[in-house]
């Protein structure tokens, strides 16, 4: 019972770390194109002319 008294608030501590960082990539605009990045995978560039 007197692990709990230790666990609680580091339990509490890393859930708060984590929401922190959500949070902050959030701001900092991680998740604004969520398309853009699926379609750069299937992209092949086969537009552009190879230099020589």
């Amino acid at each position: 019972m007197t692990n709990l008294i230790f666990l609680i608030p580091i339990a509490l501590f890393l859930g708060g770390l984590g929401l922190a960082g959500f949070l902050w990539s959030m701001k900092s605009g991680q998740y604004d194109d969520l398309d853009g990045a699926a379609w750069r995978v299937l992209d092949d560039d086969d537009d552009k002319p190879k230099p020589d």
